[in-house]
Parts: C-alpha cells; structure tokens; sequence
C-alpha cells in the first residue's frame, strides 16, 4: 500500500460539510498528510446567471461568482479554525464546472492519494445510498475514496 501524503475532501456545503471536514482534518492530521479542500461551483448555476444578465436584468456573472468563492472561503476559514488544521497543510481549490469533472480533474493536478467524499443518503436504485457525484467518482476515481456519512444525514 503507497503512504497517503494528499487527502482531498469534496465539501459542497451541505449541513454536515463541517463534520466531513473535520473527519478529514483529523484523517490528515494522523497521517501528517496535505489536506486539499475542493469545492465546485456548479456550472449550471453560472449559466442560469448569465441567462438572467442576458435578460438585462441587474446581475453579474463574474461578481456572482467572485461573492460565492468569497463566502465558502470565509466558512472554510471557520471550519480550519474550529478544527485546529495547521494552515500550512491546507490547500483550498474552487473551480466552476460539472461537479464530477472538476473533482476529477483535481485529484489529477494535485496528484490525491485519497479522497473523501459525502454519502447523502438519497432514494432511489440509481442513488440507493450516494449522490450521483459520490457514484461516480467511487467508479471513476484512479484513487480510493472514503465515503462519509454523517449521523444527520
């Protein structure tokens, strides 16, 4: 088995990202591991703000975008603070695109030894226990991928 030395943890930003996040953190603080915390703006969401502005209405896609990767830096601030993470072990990507892709492509450039990701517990055959994103990168990931489940969820 090779050393994990990069954990890259998926938060959405859902109502248990804090407690995925410290999961991690800890995971990568007994490891002495380089916690990566992805976040991906949905291109969907961008687009239909681009819509709207093409509409003339008063919005703006690149402030959208800029007040949203401000706020989830901010809350991510919170979760690093609360959990004591060494600063110098955090990294934070934001990019905008398809959620499956973007985490993808970011467990290639930043060269992940594992990755953990929600489980949010959605009904249905096609999502008996996971999120679509979660299935497909369980399938598709070229690393393992731990799934967390919160007691909430």
């Amino acid at each position: 088995m090779s050393e994990i030395k990069k954990i890259m943890v998926a938060i959405g930003f859902t109502d248990y990202s804090e407690a995925k996040f410290n999961y991690t953190a800890k995971l990568a603080m007994n490891l002495n591991a380089q916690l990566i915390v992805a976040n991906v703006i949905n291109v969907r969401d961008v687009e239909a703000i681009s819509k709207i502005e093409s509409m003339g209405y008063e919005v703006d896609t690149k402030n959208y975008v800029k007040d949203i990767e401000e706020a989830r830096v901010a809350d991510l601030d919170k979760f690093v603070i609360d959990s004591g993470f060494p600063r110098e072990k955090l990294k934070i990507v934001l990019k905008v695109g398809h959620p499956f892709d973007a985490l993808m492509k970011i467990v290639e450039e930043e060269d992940v030894d594992l990755v953990v990701i929600g489980a949010k517990g959605r009904i249905g055959p096609e999502h008996f226990l996971l999120g679509s994103v979660a299935e497909k990168m369980i399938r598709h990931s070229p690393v393992p991928v731990l799934t967390f489940r919160s007691k909430k969820t």
